[in-house]
């Protein structure tokens, strides 16, 4: 089994965390919000051991990593990161990780027979992966992860869209906004909201401050 992003081969490249902007606000002028993608930090996995059960990173499983990801014991010294939730399909079909969740793996296996688009690869699901130990891209302000939180900083990257960045300033790029609250709907958002951007769950309207 390998790992593949969802449109590419087995060895994947790292896809920067994109949020979803919904509209800029200029003083008490809105302008029109354009949409970029969202999407999963990617890694690659070399081939499944044999002996750790029937399912390759299964719940609670451990992988280490170095060029590629390997399933090991979660004992093991090169462990480094345990799966939180591992999922059939496709992650933009399936359910969503959890809001922890550091990166994703998209998990494939070589088999020509069954393969779905020529590339050589089936795709098996994708699992959640946390890190055993600092940095957690995916907790609020850890400037990573799949998934844009309250307590994310963000940055503009073009018209519409902005990126996620460490809130301390230790990424490549400072912080511009801070996701200072999420609720049902844009109204609801307080006054000193500068940017609008969408989120997941029951409360999708992300408010965010300058920072």
């Amino acid at each position: 089994m390998g790992v593949k992003q969802r449109s590419a081969g087995v060895v994947s490249s790292l896809v920067p965390v994109l949020a979803l902007v919904v509209a800029l606000i200029a003083g008490c002028q809105q302008t029109s919000g354009r949409t970029g993608a969202a999407a999963s930090k990617v890694e690659s996995a070399g081939p499944t051991p044999a002996g750790y059960g029937p399912v390759f990173l299964g719940p609670g499983d451990c992988a280490s990593r170095g060029r590629d990801f390997r399933e090991v014991p979660c004992t093991s010294e090169k462990a480094s990161a345990r799966v939180t939730a591992r999922n059939e399909g496709r992650l933009s079909a399936g359910p969503a990780c959890p809001a922890a969740t550091d990166f994703v793996l998209h998990i494939s296996e070589s088999r020509l027979s069954t393969d779905e688009d020529g590339d050589g690869d089936v795709g098996q699901g994708y699992a959640c992966m946390r890190n055993l130990e600092p940095p957690h891209p995916g907790d609020p302000g850890g400037g990573g992860g799949p998934h844009t939180v309250v307590g994310d900083c963000v940055y503009s990257a073009s018209a519409g869209q902005v990126k996620e960045t460490a809130c301390d300033g230790s990424g490549t790029r400072a912080p511009e906004f801070t996701v200072a609250s999420s609720v049902e709907r844009r109204a609801k958002c307080p006054p000193s909201t500068a940017l609008y951007v969408r989120l997941e769950g029951d409360k999708p309207v992300g408010c965010a401050r300058r920072v």
